[in-house]
């Protein structure tokens, strides 16, 4: 407030002296001090002007310094960077043609070379930065890859949800080498892992505790894979609503296992990788007629029938079963069911009996 009261005493002094002078400037008196019509009117101008200085000061200095720090808080280094270059590039190129666009016609030749930077600097920025993946490939010219090391992790960065960390898959998955960029984990993340793992209900609170136990297990294997940053939009209320405006944001994937946001990011042309899909895509295939070995280990909600599991989560479900409980037989696969929680598959015991 003291910073803020500061500047509106500057604005109040700055907007009286421009009151004061488009005040003179009105009257047309050489000497308004010694003109008393004249200066009542600079004095009325001077007082409009130190009152509108102190109040719009603040939103002509403060308020969009603030905006740009929070912008540029926001945005990676690497759109920093390119947008700089691209901007000093459109630059450069605008003046180059400021001199041949000088020699137009009055007025063309004060308009133009003004346009021209206009122009070119926006190209340049834009350009920049929606090719800054190449242009950082072009300037690294291949020496990041010729040095890569196992621990060096260049490639598309992802946002992690709470869902998909609590889960714990994610950890498997990128121990395996299957995620080539790093993992992003918002602060806003962490909070609401934090406020799960301190409920009073004892499933959230293990849920929750579970999520950090991943996120320290990722950080301890692979330091240089998991990034904790405190990127935030503060627009925003809901974590779903600000994990899809920073993917937006940055162009990056979204990682999770929550159905409604899968369904809300898709929507806003957000990419996202579910874990759930990636499991039901890997699973073993198997067809009607198949033979397969299974452990029947519980009774089906059907008179008679057996429940047994593959080993990759695969519920089979084996028509008069029951009386094969807790033993490992052949079955024959009738049927595959593609059901929104994954497979299921019936099956029959091979002998008939």
């Amino acid at each position: 407030m003291r910073v803020e009261f500061i500047f509106r005493i500057i604005g109040l002094i700055v907007f009286s002296i421009i009151g004061w002078q488009v005040g003179g400037m009105f009257t047309g008196s050489p000497d308004p001090l010694h003109d008393p019509v004249a200066l009542r009117y600079v004095a009325f101008s001077a007082v409009v002007g130190a009152a509108l200085g102190f109040v719009i000061t603040p939103w002509l200095t403060i308020r969009p310094s603030s905006w740009a720090r929070r912008v540029i808080h926001q945005l990676p280094a690497t759109q920093l960077l390119a947008g700089t270059a691209g901007l000093a590039l459109g630059l450069i190129i605008a003046a180059l043609l400021a001199w041949p666009l000088s020699l137009l016609p009055v007025p063309f030749n004060r308009i133009f070379p003004f346009i021209g930077v206009i122009i070119f600097g926006y190209l340049g920025v834009t350009i920049a930065v929606t090719r800054q993946r190449d242009l950082i490939a072009i300037i690294q010219g291949g020496r990041a890859r010729g040095r890569a090391h196992d621990n060096d992790y260049e490639g598309l960065p992802v946002l992690l949800d709470t869902s998909v960390i609590i889960d714990g898959r994610i950890a498997d998955i990128a121990a395996t080498g299957f995620i080539h960029g790093p993992m992003i984990v918002p602060h806003f993340v962490l909070s609401e892992l934090q406020h799960i793992a301190d409920s009073s209900d004892i499933l959230r609170r293990n849920r929750g505790r579970r999520g950090l136990e991943i996120l320290e297990q990722l950080r301890r294997n692979m330091p240089n894979l998991i990034r904790f940053s405190d990127l935030d939009v503060p627009e925003a209320r809901q974590v779903d609503e600000k994990l899809i405006h920073l993917a937006q944001q940055l162009r990056c994937p979204i990682v999770t296992n929550d159905y409604n946001l899968n369904r809300v990011a898709v929507l806003q042309g957000v990419k996202v990788l579910n874990i759930n899909e990636l499991a039901n895509a890997v699973k073993t295939v198997v067809l009607p007629g198949e033979t397969i070995s299974v452990d029947i280990i519980q009774e089906g909600r059907e008179a008679g029938q057996g429940v047994g599991y593959l080993d990759d989560g695969t519920m089979i479900v084996v028509e008069d079963g029951q009386r094969f409980l807790g033993r490992t037989i052949q079955v024959v696969v009738t049927k595959v069911l593609q059901t929104d929680k994954g497979r299921m598959l019936f099956a029959q015991p091979e002998d008939g009996r």
